[in-house]
């Protein structure tokens, strides 16, 4: 069914204002990042986007979305027009709506696609998507808004490796406005002054036909992201960060692959804590994994088995029993009277293996109530997070910094170091950041418990 809602000229027009708006953006040669951020600051001559021109093009686009085509697919014949046009638009802006609240797989429901004269909602259980995951892969720059949860479908449905075209506008706008975790709405209002519903978003998507409110919601979803796309990416490369926010991306995108394809014997990981010693780690990884196994066997989620706060009860403590099970953790009944045994011969196993089977322990996080080093590394990460102009909650997370003092404290190679520390962040990594910590090593290893020789 397609709901067009302007005549064959309007929307012929529209297409070639967007072209035109889109093609100049992509035709733009992107700086690198450190010498496009000085340039931007000290040379009179590096071209800045004019203001004006670039409310102009914003409202162009806005314009179109107002009267962009809308497109339900629904038969597999359809889908071409979507490969064709996917073939030649250079950028698209996506979206996803799926139900995962009662199923260890996720159900994808719905796929919004806008590539820039033409929203097309694909009618995702009535399609075979191999050939538009492979079509996507292929698109110069993918346009997502907290891309998390979308990419880890596309992932699990398409077998395709980790895409390389990602552009989280909510990664890009934690570099213009500090907010790591902004939400679509508030990031239409804060750049667009535009304002959407989201009520909708925890609806029933697998239910046919979609209430008119649900079809404007995921409409809406997909229909203003060129648009934002293009005010951010303006603001990145006036300020030089453009280069910076891609990598992100990227590496983002990786990072979600990475979680994606973690082994059954390896989820254990998510869930240990650096207290536990290596009897618990055992109890951890082989109820861990057995908890995967079923959950994916009979497709429920991970929780509906066992929960998280239950799993750590039984590490802690270490259950012989039905009735221990039953009394010293919070598994549910149901799940107890139907895996109760099973689970208890894998408790079992697990405090029989020989300690030289157990996993490593985690080493402990920096802990001390001697702020020198704290401060040092802080100061660090502010003066560069200035001298480059992003935020420095941007510019190193915590986790990284976590296992960056792992691998110092632990006098580890360099090539131990997180993904995100080995792109463009490592030079300052090596020559400023890690010395500033090994002034402080002594304090380091004494605040993560490791004894210093």
């Amino acid at each position: 069914m397609s709901n067009n809602v302007s005549n064959a000229s309007a929307q012929s027009n529209a297409s070639d204002t967007n072209d035109g708006l889109l093609q100049e953006a992509a035709n733009t040669e992107p700086m690198s990042a450190a010498t496009s951020s000085e340039s931007a600051a000290n040379n009179p001559d590096v071209e800045v986007p004019d203001i004006e021109v670039l409310d102009l093009d914003i409202d162009a686009l806005l314009d179109i979305a107002d009267d962009v085509a809308i497109t339900w697919v629904r038969k597999q014949s359809d889908l071409d027009e979507v490969i064709d046009a996917l073939a030649t638009c250079g950028r698209v802006a996506l979206d996803t709506e799926f139900i995962k609240r009662d199923t260890y797989y996720p159900r994808l429901a719905l796929v919004q696609l806008n590539t820039g004269d033409h929203v097309y909602l694909l009618d995702a259980p009535q399609l075979q998507l191999a050939e538009l995951w492979e079509a996507l892969r292929k698109v110069d720059v993918a346009i997502w808004h907290a891309c998390g949860e979308d990419l880890g479908i596309f992932y699990l449905l398409s077998g395709c490796p980790p895409l390389t075209n990602i552009f989280d506008t909510q990664i890009a706008l934690s570099y213009l406005t500090g907010q790591l975790q902004m939400g679509y709405q508030q990031a239409l209002a804060d750049q667009l002054d535009m304002h959407i519903d989201k009520e909708h978003s925890q609806s029933d998507w697998l239910q046919r036909p979609l209430t008119d409110e649900q079809e404007q919601y995921a409409i809406d979803d997909v229909r203003y992201l060129p648009a934002l796309y293009l005010s951010i990416e303006y603001a990145l490369k006036a300020q030089g960060l453009y280069d910076y926010v891609w990598a992100d991306c990227q590496l983002y995108a990786s990072d979600l692959y990475d979680t994606q394809h973690v082994e059954d014997e390896a989820m254990y990981l998510t869930m240990a804590d650096y207290r536990y010693n290596s009897q618990q780690m055992a109890i951890l990884k082989g109820v861990a994994t057995w908890r995967e196994e079923l959950a994916r066997a009979t497709n429920q989620p991970r929780t509906f088995v066992i929960k998280k706060q239950a799993v750590r009860e039984i590490v802690t403590e270490k259950p012989n029993s039905m009735r221990e099970l039953a009394h010293k953790t919070t598994m549910h009944r149901s799940m107890l009277r139907l895996y109760g045994e099973e689970l208890l011969k894998v408790i079992r196993d697990a405090k029989s293996l020989p300690p030289t089977e157990h996993p490593d322990c985690l080493v402990p996080p920096y802990r001390s109530k001697n702020k020198v080093l704290s401060k040092a590394v802080q100061q660090a990460i502010d003066e560069h997070a200035r001298e480059i102009g992003i935020p420095a909650s941007v510019l190193m997370r915590k986790k990284w910094l976590g296992q960056l003092y792992e691998v110092v404290a632990l006098d580890e190679d360099v090539s131990e170091l997180p993904q995100g520390l080995k792109g463009w962040r490592n030079d300052w990594v090596i020559k400023t950041l890690i010395p500033v910590i090994k002034k402080h090593k002594t304090e380091l290893q004494q605040g993560m418990g490791i004894r210093v020789q």
